[in-house]
Formats: C-alpha cells, sequence, structure tokens
C-alpha cells in the first residue's frame, strides 16, 4: 500500500511527554533519555532510585542482538530479530488469551515451560497464525535454524511471529536469516532488533534504567512492537525485557504477570485482540547480585524497576496506535469496586465515538459518560464527574458552559493529556493508556494485507 502514517513523536521517553504519572509513579514530567532521573515508586521500600538510561533489550550485560533484513515480505528493510543472552538465562512469558492461538505461541508455551531460555527470535511481515500444521512445524524449523546458528539447544529458543495472519512463513529466507542474524549479533545491536520487529508501527519502541540491588548495578531493557489489533488481555503485542539480575525463574514469572496486568493489560488502541501476543522476560544474572525471589528485602525494587519499563513502552505503543495522533490517560476513580473501574476505563477507551472526539478535539463528554453507563459497571450520572486535563467537564448533573467549552478545546490540542472520571460510587480505581481515532487508522487498515 503507498498510504504512510504520519511518524509519532516518541522518540524520547513517553514519561516527558505525559509527566510520568504512573498508577505509582510520579516525576514530573522531567524524564529524558540519558539523564539520570529518580522515580520515587511506593512499593520500593528499600527507597532505591531508578534511573532512565539510553538503549533497550541489550544495555543489560550478557545481552546481544540483531536486526537484518531477510526478504519475508518487503526488500530493503528490516525483518528478523535475535535477542540473544551470553548464557542461559531464567525466562518468564505470558501469552495471549485469544482462543486462537498462532504456532509461535504454542511453540513458546511449551518451550517456556523449563524456566529457561538463551534466545529469541523474531520475524515481521508474517504472523504465522491459522496455519496449521505447517506453521507448527515451520515454527519448529525457526526455533531449530537459530538453535543451529548459535551452538545452543533448540529448548532454549523462543520465537514469535508478527504480520497478516493466514500466511505461511518463507521458511527458506528464515532460516538464512537466522544464520545472517547471528552472525550480526552485537552490544549495540538493540536498535536494529527493536526496527526489525516493527510492522505499522513509525517508529522503534525502546526503555531501558537502572536500579542498585545488594550493591550491584542492576538494570533492566526492554523493546516492544504493537500499534493496532491492540487490547492485549494478557501481555502486549510483542515485548521483550532483559534484565542482568540474577532472579529464581518462578518468582520472575510471577513479577512478570504483575507487570504485565499494570502495564501492556492497560494498553487499548482499537479493542481488538491478537492471536500473537507475547511478552518474555530473561534474566541472565551478569550483574552478580544474590538470586531475587519474592521475600528478598530488595524484591520490591526489582519488580518496580520491571514496572517502570514496561509503563514506558505500554505507553508508547498507544502513542504509537494506528493513526494516532494523541496519547489520552484514562482514569477512573470512585467506582464501587476495581473490576468497575476497569469496566468503565475500557469502554471509554474502546469507544470509537469517544475516540474519534478526541482527534476533532471536540470536548463532546456526552461520550465519555455514555460509554461508562454501558459499560456493565454500576454508574449513577447525579454523582458522577468529569474532567479532561484539569478542567471539569460534567460534575454530578452541572454540565460546562461555553468559557469551560474553550477550555476543554485548549487540553485536546495537547499531544498528551488525561480524561478523568470520578464515579462517585466507592473506591475503586482503574488507568488504561489509548489513543484518539483518526481518519489514518482506517486509510491503515483497509488494505492492510496489500
Amino acid at each position: 500500500m503507498d498510504f504512510q502514517p504520519q511518524m509519532a513523536d516518541i522518540t524520547k521517553p513517553v514519561a516527558s511527554v505525559v509527566g510520568c504519572r504512573y498508577a505509582d509513579c510520579w516525576c514530573g514530567g522531567e524524564l529524558v533519555a540519558n539523564e539520570q532521573v529518580a522515580l520515587n515508586l511506593k512499593d520500593m521500600k528499600s527507597k532505591q532510585k531508578i534511573r532512565f538510561i539510553a538503549g533497550g533489550v541489550t544495555a543489560p550485560k550478557g545481552f546481544r542482538a540483531a536486526g537484518i533484513e531477510a526478504g519475508i515480505k518487503y526488500a530493503n528493510r528490516r525483518d528478523f530479530a535475535l535477542l540473544v543472552s551470553d548464557t542461559p538465562a531464567a525466562a518468564a512469558a505470558v501469552f495471549t488469551t485469544n482462543q486462537v492461538a498462532a504456532a509461535p505461541v504454542q511453540l513458546d508455551r511449551a518451550h517456556i515451560r523449563s524456566g529457561r531460555a538463551q534466545a529469541v527470535a523474531v520475524n515481521s511481515g508474517c504472523a504465522n497464525a491459522c496455519t496449521g500444521a505447517t506453521g507448527l512445524r515451520n515454527a519448529h524449523t525457526m526455533a531449530q535454524a537459530v538453535a543451529d546458528a548459535l551452538g545452543i539447544k533448540k529448548k532454549l529458543v523462543l520465537v514469535c511471529s508478527t504480520g497478516v495472519i493466514g500466511m505461511n512463513l518463507p521458511i527458506d529466507r528464515i532460516v538464512a536469516g537466522a544464520q545472517l542474524a547471528a552472525q550480526s549479533l552485537s552490544r549495540r545491536g538493540g536498535q536494529d532488533a527493536a526496527r526489525a520487529i516493527m510492522t505499522t508501527d513509525t517508529v522503534d519502541k525502546q526503555a531501558a534504567l537502572r536500579v542498585k540491588i545488594d550493591g550491584k548495578a542492576v538494570t533492566v531493557g526492554g523493546m516492544c512492537k504493537g500499534s493496532g489489533m491492540i487490547e492485549p488481555k494478557m501481555a502486549t503485542m510483542l515485548g521483550f525485557l532483559t534484565t542482568d539480575a540474577a532472579v529464581n525463574p518462578r518468582a520472575l514469572q510471577a513479577a512478570l504477570r504483575e507487570v504485565a496486568d499494570a502495564s501492556f493489560n492497560r494498553v487499548v488502541v482499537d479493542g481488538d485482540c491478537s492471536t500473537n501476543d507475547t511478552l518474555i522476560l530473561l534474566a541472565n544474572g551478569a550483574a552478580g547480585n544474590r538470586e531475587l525471589f519474592s521475600a528478598h528485602p530488595q524484591w520490591a525494587a526489582f519488580v518496580g524497576a520491571l514496572r517502570a519499563v514496561a509503563i514506558e513502552l505500554a505507553q508508547k505503543m498507544a502513542l504509537d496506535g494506528e493513526g494516532a495522533t494523541k496519547l489520552v490517560t484514562v482514569q477512573v476513580k470512585g467506582a464501587r469496586s476495581a473490576r468497575d473501574a476497569q469496566r468503565v476505563a475500557r469502554a471509554i477507551a474502546k469507544s470509537a465515538l469517544v475516540k474519534t472526539s478526541w482527534f476533532g478535539i471536540d470536548p463532546n463528554w456526552g461520550r465519555v459518560i455514555c460509554a461508562a453507563g454501558y459499560s456493565g459497571a454500576a454508574v449513577d450520572d447525579r454523582k458522577a464527574r468529569i474532567w479532561y486535563g484539569d478542567v471539569c467537564a460534567y460534575d454530578r448533573g452541572r454540565v460546562a458552559d461555553a468559557a469551560t467549552r474553550r477550555k476543554l478545546k485548549a487540553v485536546m490540542k495537547a499531544r498528551a493529556f488525561d480524561v478523568t472520571v470520578d464515579l462517585g460510587l466507592g473506591r475503586g480505581e482503574d488507568t488504561i493508556f489509548t489513543c484518539d481515532f483518526s481518519l489514518d487508522y482506517v486509510k491503515i487498515n483497509a488494505d492492510y494485507t496489500t
């Protein structure tokens, strides 16, 4: 297709755009790559400071990566990524809840049971989903090709695919790509890898930070891709986290589930849950700390670091949603329960009417309260209040006047803003990261397979 979406401005941490107002983090909007910025997370009892740094999956010690052109769908485009730990690492993963699971997801579910992995191979351009026995054979062939190229056991290889559903992998190109990627591995290869996993993404998405654990500098890095078909109910589209911390594999899995729920599970672009959603975390112990587990005194500091990287990546995905021009953080509070708060937040974030109003800078808060009302949660419009940024649009039956509507429009002109709904019924809260729907979303998806 000839259409090219507008580039999203996410070359620096999203925190610098949205004020880093995570569910449990406030840093006043001063997060910028390469600056030594501290995040005070409430659950970090050790009071450790987290510092965002430049880089992605190869920022932690002992990881190399590559992104090469394998010719999977397009010529002259990076489309095969390889991420490798110098040594076998503790591994954890979460996968799509879609009952239609792609072949690579099926393979990875089997391989991850050991709690160990050393390499992750990713191709873009073809999802290898709904491809039957051939697709599963191709996923195994892809894993074996990587194992052979690296001289490691196949069971230590995880594979991921992203692209169009219902097409077989060009397996000869995949096998050749595995060899070339293995030869191209580098400590500086993280950015190439991040670019190779992109589909309709307009920019690569990376983040990294550093924290002290047991007196050792522990680094967490990550990359992800995702622009459309996004409402993960377990993890993300494709996401990869790395750390040089030594971590107990069972504890690592528990940490990843917790982190995914606070980050990637809070992203909605268009309400579609992919067949290929995968989030993988590798921890190789190269930092030299004592093995971390849930009762370790600095466990909260480690999980906080993982969460901060994951939220940064999740927000970058929302900001780079297909055709998106705005990152919108939907915050719901005062619900009868946390479950009700999430229902309302998701309904608002998925509403095409709400999302198009954001694109048009139309402060149509009526669509917001409408979405809340059909969400399935308890809602009483006589007790509810709605804000765009810090401007109140609706207050328990009192509506915005002309002057207030002008202020609301001013808020909506920003690249990123919050929509807050207080239901006034209880203490339940939830936050969802989402984006607007522009004309470009339709253009991108109208001829995606061509």
